[in-house]
């Protein structure tokens, strides 16, 4: 179902290009420490190139296209120290890649842009080939400041990674951390995503994936107060920007998103850390969540066209979820028209409420298989389990285990 061994092949780095001579093509190398440096190397690139940006302050609203490396020699654009990582201010997009091939993007700091802090999109040109697309430690903070503006925008790719990325306050509102459109065989690991825990200032989405994603894994990722859809399993998306476009979909049911894999992340705060929105499947697994603002999971439907299939498949297995009895409604759960819950599964959840575990029962639409209701699972403050607690066979620290079952 989660087609993922695929993914870990898909693997690359960055350039960028604009200027008018043309240096000679070249690989191997080479260090720069101006955004002038940076286009005429970009230029030169060629498959098995590393660009390396020296520390410092570097003007945002960067833009290049047709970027192409090969698998095993991809183009990288990398901070020469990654301890020290060179940073981009301002532009509408800090950085925005058009139809890229096997680039990969390491040890970069964007910030302040208008639009979007890393946009990367397939230049209307949907192909389903890999592309080996790699965003690798990336921190990108403050983006927008209002409405959809996300730190990491991908449109239309297939085969790609974002790995160990920071990102911080995506735009209030509409924005999200990861937005994805239309995007295949993609794997998100590692990263840490925060936005405000002001009911005011919240973000959109932590990381979203529809109009037409499928194969997607989201694995190991930290989400504090990451909007008001932590994780959103779908979505609502103008019939024109799906991809591949609808008119070359096979068969006639339609989704939004389709085989989604969401496991071992933390979850902290937001309204609703998980939501499967007119999504054909999506398994939820070996996941904390912890101290939801209203509800634990939604299942909804946005996208009401004829043909498009109501949110459906839904699996959540062995999550810890601990809440408080005042930011609970309607048993955690919460279930909008149009949508098939009867076909949901629930197993081997632990529901804790910290200050009422009389009342730690949840409202679930069908019938849950080995569920612990009121069992406290001991979670220290870093919202790791204790080495005490009952339940170590579930939850994220589970998952990072290798305790995950089938």
């Amino acid at each position: 179902m989660h087609s993922l061994a695929l993914l870990t092949a898909a693997l690359l780095v960055l350039p960028c290009a604009s200027t008018a001579q043309a240096p000679p093509k070249a690989s191997g190398t080479v260090s720069v420490r101006s955004i002038a440096e940076l286009r005429v190397a970009v230029k030169a690139a060629q498959p098995g190139t590393r660009i390396e940006i020296a520390p410092g302050d570097y003007a945002g609203g960067l833009y290049f296209g047709e970027l192409r490396g090969e698998a095993g020699r991809p183009i990288v654009l990398a901070g020469a120290d990654p301890a020290n990582p060179p940073r981009f201010t301002g532009g509408r997009n800090g950085l925005h890649l058009v139809n890229p091939f096997h680039v990969q993007l390491h040890d970069l700091h964007f910030t302040g842009a208008t639009a979007n802090g890393v946009s990367i999109d397939n230049g209307a040109r949907y192909v389903a080939t890999p592309r080996g697309i790699v965003l690798r430690r990336l921190r990108i903070t403050d983006v927008g400041p209002r409405g959809n503006h996300d730190a990491i925008k991908l449109s239309g790719l297939t085969g790609f990674r974002v790995e160990d990325c920071t990102l911080e306050r995506w735009g209030t509102g509409g924005g999200s951390g990861v937005d994805m459109v239309g995007c295949h065989q993609g794997l998100l690991r590692g990263n840490t995503l925060r936005h405000s825990a002001d009911p005011q200032a919240t973000g959109g989405s932590g990381i979203q994936a529809k109009g037409g994603c499928r194969d997607i894994v989201i694995r190991g990722n930290r989400f504090e107060h990451a909007g008001e859809r932590a994780v959103n399993l779908g979505g609502s998306t103008g019939l024109p920007y799906f991809r591949p476009p609808l008119d070359q979909w096979p068969g006639t049911e339609r989704y939004e998103a389709a085989e989604l894999l969401v496991e071992g992340n933390t979850f902290l705060g937001s309204r609703a850390p998980i939501c499967f929105v007119g999504v054909d499947g999506a398994t939820v697994r070996f996941n904390t969540i912890v101290d939801p603002d209203r509800w634990a999971l939604r299942i909804l439907q946005e996208t009401k066209e004829p043909g498009f299939i109501p949110a459906r498949r839904g699996k959540f297995t062995d999550n810890i979820i601990v809440f408080r009895s005042d930011a609970w409604v309607t048993g955690g759960m919460n279930i909008g028209d149009g949508t098939a819950p009867e076909t949901f599964e629930f197993a081997r959840n632990v529901w804790f409420c910290r200050d009422r575990p009389d009342r730690s029962k949840p409202t679930l639409p069908t019938p849950e298989r080995d569920g612990l209701h009121g069992t406290d699972p001991q979670l220290r403050e870093d919202l790791h389990l204790a080495p005490t607690s009952p339940v170590r066979d579930r939850g994220a620290d589970a998952a990072a285990a290798g305790e995950q079952r089938s």
